[in-house]
């Protein structure tokens, strides 16, 4: 018996002797209770993949077509001129969902992936067979389900339906969608669907939605232990939140480093460094550049998915973080409620590169929703530049020509300086540099000021008065209501040699026709002097053609630049219009301005000077230009103007003394308001100079040589002359008709 026991089934079988001994035989036939249960799980995963065809072969044609991921909602996207993201609205659902393809996204992310949940993901149709056979085994010989054999396409199936229990039945409706997907759509289409789709926790979903909100970046940059966390956090979205439990957010992406690894694919070095790398413990703010901008241009068109603007993202950023940095020290000298706006253009297209309504668009305490490079405002002396212009253009006046800086009334409007001072005689190009109003006034009353707001109007400016009132003298010192978008507009003008392209926000809007602001050697001449004027401390002489401007009741702070390349614009001031003491456009604005240029890169000179640029020192320019001639005065109380007539300018007067003193030479005057100042050389005649009436009076050269006799009215009015005393016989110059003229 003993001996039986130890012959071996082919021994045995051999002999023959298998008939003899039934029962020793068929114990020793009967295979091991590990092979049966292998054979018994074979058959079930057998019977598990017939009755998954034979199901999935009935589904295909009950279930009705498969949903595809076509009337997918994502959030609203604005992006910049380069495609980048500058802000995206939540999608009606609440969700931040927003669009990706297979490109956007770092390879990398892909090896990780598919090493971590679908390995043959390019193999299959859909379902996976080994997957299935290995599901079957588990069930055959557990009893449930311990591995889905859930494919990449199968979760995009139960992603884009929506109703999928994680059951049997809810399985096999997976797979027959999923091999549905596989013939309707290619494989990178699939992999874009899961990208844009897979959960994240709360109200993110998708990759580039959960990069954002996680790293702060698009996931074309992501590291190797952000991409391992990415694709860990689907499996299971919201226990494994790194905002809520960063430590088995940090634990399940070890668990994907590991299957990375496992792979071969990733050296261990990496592996170890992307382990030590920490997972973000707090979700970000969403992307938000231009806000004011992209606000804007949503609500032109709501119906757009996706709205690119000219904006240039990191010029942007750059304006925007120079705002935010500039604030506290406004606040510190102006007060708590200043704020600021800032506005870009490129002069070439007239494109908007940087749009900055506000330092910071949810500070309540500054109206920060509220767009100041869109809100009217008091130009202060920003508008002088196109006044100077106009009178270049007509021929009247050049840079070099000499104008009266001096009191002057037009009937009930006196303007006065800043300072309310007088500088006397100065250059039309100093006076625009010294932003002198008088001057500016005065060759504005020339110009005429309808034809200088017909002129801005029609090179695209919106110029608002009070209803019902026509332009006055008084808009060339701001009294008119201007955007700072619409002045960045004219500025660019200057820069364009005259010519003003409208500006333009949304990239895919076709190009406007430019319009005409000013001759090209007009505008030439105003982009020198502005080029000219002094920068403030931060800034370089020579580099920026600028122009400050404080409005009436120190409201508004202005100051606009250009180069060669691009004008920039700066306001400041409080967004409810209350006035601001110590508020001056050169100190609150001009740095800001400078600041700006030098944050967008290096500068770019201005054009050369067209053909019919004139250039010379006053005393070789024309006669006419030499001194401004001011025309009839708007509402003066004084017709004609003031003029001495006798002696005429230039005249030669023979000279003879009494009692060692030069006698009185006669002086006549029209069109004076008494009382009058006469002064010689710059020294007042008599008490003062004044003399009460405007006939025959006298003066007393100071002797032999050039004498400048001026005489000024009660109105501010003056006029001068020259003229050469000569040595002479002695005779009496006693009254106007003893003084012999030559």
């Amino acid at each position: 018996m003993s001996g039986a026991k130890t012959i071996s089934p082919a021994h045995s079988g051999a002999s023959g002797n298998s008939a003899g001994a039934p029962g020793l035989a068929a114990e020793s036939e009967r295979p091991p209770a590990r092979g049966r249960a292998l054979r018994r799980a074979m058959i079930a995963a057998s019977l598990f993949c017939l009755s998954f065809i034979a199901v999935a072969t009935g589904w295909i044609y009950c279930l009705g077509p498969a949903p595809l991921g076509q009337d997918l909602e994502f959030s609203k996207q604005v992006l910049d001129r380069n495609g980048r993201l500058l802000r995206a609205y939540a999608a009606s659902d609440g969700a931040w969902r927003l669009p990706a393809k297979v490109v956007d996204l770092d390879p990398r992310f892909f090896d990780v992936l598919f090493a971590y949940e679908d390995k043959r993901f390019y193999a299959h149709h859909g379902v996976d067979p080994l997957a299935v056979m290995r599901a079957g085994l588990q069930f055959a010989t557990s009893g449930h389900l311990r591995s889905g054999a859930s494919t990449l396409t199968m979760q995009v199936a139960r992603l884009v339906e929506g109703r999928h229990p994680r059951d049997l039945p809810g399985k096999l409706r997976q797979m027959v969608r999923a091999i549905e997907m596989e013939r309707a759509l290619t494989k990178d289409r699939i992999l874009s669907l899961y990208l844009e789709l897979a959960p994240y926790g709360g109200n993110i979903e998708g990759v580039r939605a959960a990069s954002l909100v996680y790293f702060g970046k698009e996931p074309r940059h992501l590291t190797l232990a952000e991409a391992a966390l990415l694709v860990a956090l689907p499996q299971s979205p919201e226990s494994r939140r790194p905002d809520r439990a960063p430590e088995v957010a940090r634990k399940a992406r070890d668990r994907v480093l590991d299957r990375s690894a496992a792979t071969g694919r990733v050296p261990a070095d990496e592996i170890a460094l992307a382990k030590a790398e920490p997972v973000p413990t707090m979700r970000r703010p969403m992307p938000m550049l231009a806000p004011h901008a992209a606000d804007q241009a949503v609500l032109r068109a709501p119906a757009a998915g996706e709205i690119r603007l000219t904006i240039d993202a990191p010029i942007q950023r750059n304006l925007e973080a120079l705002a935010r940095e500039r604030l506290p020290g406004l606040t510190a000298t102006l007060g708590p409620n200043v704020s600021l706006a800032i506005f870009a253009v490129d002069n070439a297209t007239g494109q908007v590169l940087a749009h900055v309504g506000a330092p910071a668009y949810f500070d309540t305490r500054r109206a920060g929703q509220v767009d100041m490079t869109q809100a009217l405002r008091s130009p202060g002396s920003t508008l002088k530049p196109f006044i100077y212009g106009l009178g270049f253009e007509d021929g009247f006046i050049h840079p070099q020509t000499l104008i009266e800086d001096r009191p002057v009334s037009y009937g009930t409007y006196a303007p006065k300086d800043f300072d309310f001072g007088f500088k006397g005689t100065v250059s039309v190009r100093e006076a625009l540099q010294m932003s002198l109003n008088v001057p500016a006034i005065a060759v504005l009353d020339r110009v005429g000021p309808a034809r200088l707001a017909a002129r801005l109007t029609q090179a695209g400016a919106t110029l608002t008065l009070p209803d019902g009132q026509a332009p006055g003298l008084a808009i060339g010192l701001g009294g008119v209501g201007i955007k700072l978008a619409d002045l960045v507009l004219l500025y660019s003008g200057i820069a364009r040699l005259g010519l003003a392209a409208p500006l333009t926000e949304r990239l895919d809007a076709p190009s406007p026709q430019a319009r005409r602001l000013m001759e090209p050697t007009a505008a030439w001449y105003v982009g020198n002097v502005l080029l000219g004027s002094p920068p403030p401390e931060n800034g370089v002489a020579g580099r920026i053609a600028f122009k400050t401007g404080t409005s009436y009741g120190y409201r508004d702070a202005w100051s606009i630049g250009f180069d060669g390349k691009c004008t920039i614009g700066v306001w400041v001031g409080r967004p409810d219009g209350a006035p601001v003491p110590g508020l001056i456009g050169r100190q609150a604005a001009a740095p800001i301005l400078f600041d700006a240029f030098a944050r967008i890169g290096g500068t770019m000179p201005l054009p050369r000077p067209p053909a019919g640029a004139l250039f010379a020192t006053n005393a070789k320019l024309p006669p006419p230009l030499r001194h401004f001639q001011p025309g009839r005065l708007a509402g003066a109380t004084s017709s004609p103007p003031l003029r001495i007539m006798f002696p005429p300018d230039g005249a030669r007067l023979d000279l003879n003394e009494t009692q060692g003193r030069p006698d009185p030479v006669a002086l006549k005057v029209t069109g004076a308001v008494a009382p009058l100042t006469v002064l010689v050389n710059g020294i007042p005649v008599g008490e003062e100079g004044k003399i009460a009436g405007s006939g025959a009076m006298f003066f007393r050269p100071s002797g032999p040589g050039f004498s400048r006799v001026t005489v000024t009215d009660a109105t501010g009015a003056s006029d001068s002359v020259v003229v050469r005393v000569d040595e002479s016989v002695p005779t009496a110059l006693g009254a106007i008709t003893a003084g012999r003229v030559h």
